[in-house]
């Protein structure tokens, strides 16, 4: 735990002073969304290779590894912004290797929780985790990188060095059971079409990678233009852009401490509905304001559903997946997962050349509402199947 919120401080720096270095060297939309397509775009290229190998190797050297890459990527990017050679196409590059190595670190790591505790605190283990995530990366993280990337372009890149330096150190004193041994060597293409396959045939997580493939395809439309939304429609400045993302992880905060609660009072499908739901809303929100603290307030109520969606679907998934499949399963839910990022940035991108950096909103929240009424009744499914998950009676994934 500790070596994730020192990572995730980290990577809120980075949240904030990323997409600023990005917007400095260029205002075009398309460039701006290539960003985002960037750090998506290795999963689409590697994710399936990473949970393969994640399920074949020593997973704590495989993060230890990945991260040490990362350090080394971001060494390269502050040295070109001290010596100032650095541009866009340099920027972009960066960011595509950066987000290659999270791919094999994140693909590891993600099967070290079921690992650690029994099936029926991973609710709850997640949460503790995802307290860190909003609280540093988002609420701490996101207005301090904003901050130093107002004193140099460099030195919140810097900040961020040191903190993964401080999580690798921390991670390699994690001891994990060992996986259960295979009882035959496969070939990586085998245990790819496995995952593949082992998924296909169980409903709730199939279900749950097309909603969120989906979600994240209008989602990434319209996050690809906030920091030119919120610098040019809102007028609010690197400082305020910051704000943004901090009004989220105060939602958040707000999200852990009625999480425990909500999971056990409210149906997983009442939850999953509610959360969708206002995210469309949110979209809807983003299309029609021009008022900073209006996006203030939407974002503070993403911040509070973000954060028990992102939660109760890690948890299902979680739970559903034999231990051995950690790595694979994880990995195509990861693909669809940032497939839909790639897609959605470019297509936010095009639509925002032609129509501005509003319309992508707008885009989102059609999209997202029809997505949410086509799922509506399948979502009771997921929570039907979990509840049998969470007990150890679910039928089988094949």
């Amino acid at each position: 735990m500790a070596s994730t919120w020192i990572s995730n401080l980290g990577d809120g720096i980075a949240l904030a002073a990323g997409p600023l270095l990005v917007a400095s060297q260029t205002r075009s939309p398309a460039l701006v969304s290539m960003a985002m397509m960037m750090i998506g775009l290795p999963w689409l290229l590697f994710g399936l290779y990473a949970g393969a190998v994640a399920d074949r190797v020593d997973r704590l050297r495989m993060v230890l590894i990945a991260n040490t890459l990362r350090i080394v990527v971001l060494v390269t990017l502050v040295g070109s912004i001290v010596t100032g050679m650095v541009n866009i196409a340099v920027v972009l590059t960066a960011m595509f290797l950066l987000g290659t190595a999270e791919v094999f670190a994140d693909t590891a790591y993600r099967t070290f929780l079921p690992m650690l505790v029994d099936k029926r605190d991973l609710g709850i283990a997640n949460a503790r985790l995802q307290a860190g995530f909003v609280t540093l990366n988002q609420f701490a993280g996101a207005p301090v990188g904003a901050a130093l990337f107002a004193v140099g372009m460099a030195v919140p890149f810097g900040v961020q060095i040191g903190c993964g330096l401080l999580a690798i150190v921390l991670v390699s004193r994690i001891v994990l059971p060992p996986v259960p041994a295979r009882e035959a060597p496969t070939h990586v293409r085998r245990d790819i079409a496995d995952g593949f396959r082992w998924l296909l045939n169980h409903p709730p997580v199939r279900t749950l990678a097309l909603v969120i493939v989906t979600f994240n395809i209008t989602w990434a439309a319209s996050w690809a233009m906030l920091v030119l939304w919120s610098l040019d429609v809102l007028d609010m400045g690197p400082v305020g852009y910051g704000l943004l993302t901090t009004a989220a992880a105060a939602g958040g905060i707000v999200g852990t401490f009625l999480f425990g609660w909500l999971e056990r009072h409210v149906a997983l499908a009442t939850l999953m509905r509610a959360c969708l739901g206002l995210e469309v809303a949110m979209h809807l929100g983003f299309a029609v304001t021009t008022a900073a603290w209006v996006a203030l307030l939407i974002m503070f109520g993403f911040g509070l559903y973000a954060f028990v969606w992102g939660t109760l679907s890690q948890a299902v998934r979680q739970r559903a997946v034999p231990l051995a499949f950690q790595g694979r399963v994880g990995s195509v839910y990861s693909v669809s997962i940032h497939g839909g990022v790639v897609i959605g940035a470019a297509v936010g991108g095009l639509i925002a050349e032609h129509g501005g950096v509003t319309a992508p909103f707008w885009f989102a929240f059609v999209g997202s509402g029809l997505t949410l009424l086509l799922v509506w009744r399948q979502l009771a499914h997921i929570a039907h199947v979990d509840e049998h998950e969470v007990h150890g009676s679910a039928p089988p994934a094949g």
